[in-house]
């Protein structure tokens, strides 16, 4: 007897084969004939398999009778060819054996609807929902593209650090790392914290970024990505942000902004695609139950070149648009949301690239243009936005140049000395190099049509929040 998925005996071919499933109850009904139809899942599908047992089997009064949602059970018996609606195959059971039940008084997945916002009170539980189930299914599906992609263009993957004493984004937005008494630490002849007699002999964060490690291994290696947990401490109570998230950092030794807008699209297309091709049942669900312009995105990034628009130019349009926008249009001001979606959604109806963006708004790492106007000085940058959701990718050309990237640092007031080692990246067979990072959150929001970060992630971290 095989041991078998309710993914895999809901295929045709399944027909036939004596198999073992395992699952939890989502409904349970009684027939007039004397049997009971119970449906299953075990997460492998959005969709469940039905299972016909027959009165006579030996718990069928002691326990099958009184199976409810939530509880577990296996099942063996025969898959057979369904005469019912929506399904190819149904278990005819010849033995259904009981692990844990799940009292219908106190069980709070009962069939029927509950807001998103209930579901995140019960993050034990609510994987077992069809929404949540089909969000995770898809964030794997995403990861293992990510794997896929950057293994296949020859990309080496490595750990950086999540404990770290560099401020990648020179925001000051970190978790510290500490072992001494917060109601007591040591001070020195000034009265600060001795951050010397800490556990690493000084302050330390959890990462924000794995970009500046990154460039590392990319200025030795080639072609490196990074791909694990970021932390930002960033007391923002929005639909877009989390304290703890997974990022994707790709970082090229000699790649120009160019070919890192190249590699950006072509990472994005890649993505989509493997989503749609291997996640249609759950993509349906999305495009039926949470957004109906889901599948059509998606498509507009798969079916053609990205949009690359200067920052400048991008200003012009939003200025010249005649839409009344909450956050005002400046050059020199950071776009929102709203005038990222109006260039994507909108104007340009497709992806786009924004690049040159003034330096004043963007971190000391990036290249400076040469040749920018001198009262409106520019760095390589980029965005990509997306319809829907807006800026998905960030990323840049870094400054490979020792002295304008001293000079970058002295205007955002950065200790040189605490980057020594990276200042000598640049003193050691500089090379250009770019890269990007994105947010995996931000990709499955995307993808799924979910409004909330905070649903597209197993358990989440916000200000106020850290259960589970």
């Amino acid at each position: 007897m095989d041991r078998l998925s309710v993914v895999a005996a809901r295929q045709p071919e399944s027909v036939g084969r004596q198999v073992r499933l395992s699952g939890w109850v989502r409904t349970r009904r009684d027939s007039k004939g004397g049997f009971s139809f119970i449906e299953i899942n075990d997460g492998s599908s959005l969709g469940n398999i039905q299972v016909i047992a027959d009165g006579d089997l030996e718990n069928y009064e002691s326990e099958i009778k009184h199976l409810s949602p939530g509880s577990s059970i296996t099942v063996e018996g025969e898959v057979k060819a369904s005469g019912g609606k929506g399904q190819a195959t149904e278990i005819h059971a010849a033995s259904v054996t009981v692990h844990g039940g799940a009292d219908p008084e106190t069980y709070p997945l009962q069939k029927k609807r509950h807001s998103f916002e209930k579901l995140r009170e019960w993050a034990h539980l609510r994987p077992r929902t069809n929404t949540f189930g089909a969000v995770m299914r898809v964030r794997n599906r995403i990861c293992r593209s990510i794997h896929e992609f950057f293994q296949e263009e020859d990309f080496l993957w490595i750990h950086t650090p999540i404990i770290t004493a560099s401020d990648c984004e020179g925001a000051g937005e970190m978790f510290r790392v500490s072992t001494l008494d917060p109601a007591n630490p040591p001070r020195n002849d000034k009265g600060e914290v001795d951050y010397a007699r800490d556990f690493f002999g000084r302050a330390s964060y959890l990462t924000v970024s794995g970009q500046l490690e990154g460039e590392i291994y990319a200025t030795a290696l080639g072609k490196i990505y990074t791909f694990g947990p970021t932390f930002r401490a960033e007391n923002s109570n929005t639909s877009r942000h989390l304290a703890e998230f997974w990022m994707v950092e790709p970082e090229v030794a000699f790649y120009e902004l160019t070919d890192n807008m190249s590699l950006a699209e072509r990472f994005l297309k890649r993505i989509v695609g493997d989503v749609l091709r291997d996640c249609g049942e759950d993509m349906d669900f999305f495009q039926q139950r949470i957004d109906d312009t889901t599948i059509a995105r998606l498509e507009k990034v798969t079916g053609g070149k990205f949009q690359r628009v200067p920052y400048s130019e991008a200003i012009e349009i939003l200025e010249k648009s005649g839409q009344k926008f909450e956050f005002p249009v400046s050059w020199g001001a950071d776009l929102q949301a709203e005038h990222e979606r109006f260039l994507t959604e909108q104007h340009f109806e497709s992806p786009v690239i924004l690049y040159d963006y003034p330096a004043t708004i963007k971190p000391f790492y990036m290249r400076v243009n040469d040749d920018a106007a001198p009262d409106r000085p520019t760095v390589r940058a980029m965005d990509v936005l997306t319809p829907g959701v807006g800026e998905i990718i960030g990323g840049s050309q870094r400054e490979d140049r020792i002295d304008v990237l001293e000079a970058r640092m002295r205007e955002q007031d950065l200790n040189l000395d605490e980057y020594w080692w990276y200042r000598e990246l640049r003193q050691f067979g500089t090379v250009p190099h770019s890269g990007f990072g994105l947010g995996l959150e931000r990709m499955v929001q995307f993808v799924t049509g979910m409004s909330n970060i905070r649903d597209v992630i197993p358990f989440p971290r916000t200000p106020g929040n850290a259960e589970f």
